[in-house]
């Protein structure tokens, strides 16, 4: 074959082969010419379709937001409130009535101070401090003795009270027949109860540091809480000395406690186990004198004896506490 020929037969059939690539017979229609099976259209439709939801849900999603903000807020704003509500709730939360300040709970102001100046002015203008002859006793000297000698008082406390309150605080009646009812029942100036609270101290001291030095701290205040319970018990002197120093006039052995009356001297020797027995014994005559419970053993504990012995009337009376080398005992 010449060559002529063949490379026009192989071209033309490299180009039937390549219309046939590229355009399948299924795409021709009846003329030959180009076109496209339902399926195509089907696809292309479904598309077109999605493509249109997606932009219309993304413009739903953008608009929704901006119409909400042009809302008017008088359009959800709430209704007004009734009058008796409203004044419902004006009202303190303890109710309609304000409770009245406590003494002692109000802010210092000019007038509260002013009050309380002059009531400590008065009170000091009176002497109360005359120690000797007995002076006249009135209803002056009587309160300004009662105002700053009464053990545990608070005379600013007492101002407050009488400036915030006075009808509440009315003055006790004062007269002969009472002025002479409170001498006889134990006046006395402060200069003279000084001195009395004074021995108390000291005899409370010398009953501790010789009864129980060598106790524990628990043990001195047992011995000590049972002089307290004994001058108070109504069966015992009412004094602290008159308790501890009870029948010492009697003779050698025959008081209350030993060292009373053992004829050996009670000044102490050993200075740090006095200063520890005074320390206690403060403490213990301000619980006494201000009616508070010491603690130590029960209010009815009336004796006590060390482990080394064994009195007779141990076996008569009840054992509450045995605390270091003591055994504490109430009556029946």
């Amino acid at each position: 074959m010449p060559a002529n020929l063949f490379g026009a037969v192989h071209h033309d059939s490299f180009r039937r082969l390549k219309a046939r690539r590229i355009r399948p017979d299924e795409l021709r229609g009846k003329d030959g010419a180009l076109t496209q099976s339902w399926q195509s259209i089907v696809v292309r439709a479904v598309s077109h379709a999605i493509a249109l939801g997606a932009v219309a849900l993304v413009l739903f999603i953008t608009l929704v937001p901006v119409h909400a903000q042009t809302l008017h807020v008088a359009a959800v704003a709430p209704l007004p409130m009734p009058e008796d509500i409203a004044s419902v709730r004006a009202q303190p939360a303890i109710g309609p009535t304000i409770v009245p300040i406590q003494p002692g709970h109000q802010p210092l102001t000019p007038a509260l101070l002013s009050n309380y100046l002059e009531r400590q002015k008065e009170l000091r203008a009176v002497n109360v401090l005359a120690y000797g002859e007995p002076q006249e006793l009135n209803s002056e000297v009587l309160m300004g003795y009662i105002a700053r000698g009464s053990l545990g008082s608070n005379s600013a406390v007492s101002a407050i009270a009488s400036f915030t309150s006075p009808a509440e605080t009315p003055q006790p009646a004062l007269n002969p027949s009472s002025l002479a009812a409170y001498i006889e029942t134990g006046y006395e100036p402060i200069e003279k109860r000084i001195e009395r609270a004074n021995a108390e101290r000291d005899c409370l001291t010398q009953a501790i540091y010789h009864e129980a030095r060598g106790e524990s701290a628990a043990g001195q205040l047992a011995v000590a809480n049972v002089i307290v319970n004994r001058a108070r018990s109504g069966k015992f002197p009412s004094t602290l000395c008159g308790v501890i120093y009870q029948n010492a006039e009697k003779g050698r052995y025959r008081c209350q406690f030993t060292f009373a009356c053992d004829g050996r001297s009670d000044a102490p020797k050993e200075r740090r186990a006095w200063s520890r027995s005074a320390a206690l014994a403060e403490g213990v005559y301000a619980e006494f004198a201000l009616g508070e419970n010491v603690g130590a053993v029960p209010g009815s504990t009336l004796y006590y004896h060390t482990t080394a012995v064994r009195p007779s009337w141990s076996s008569t009376y009840n054992a509450v506490a045995q605390i270091g080398s003591h055994i504490f005992y109430s009556p029946n």
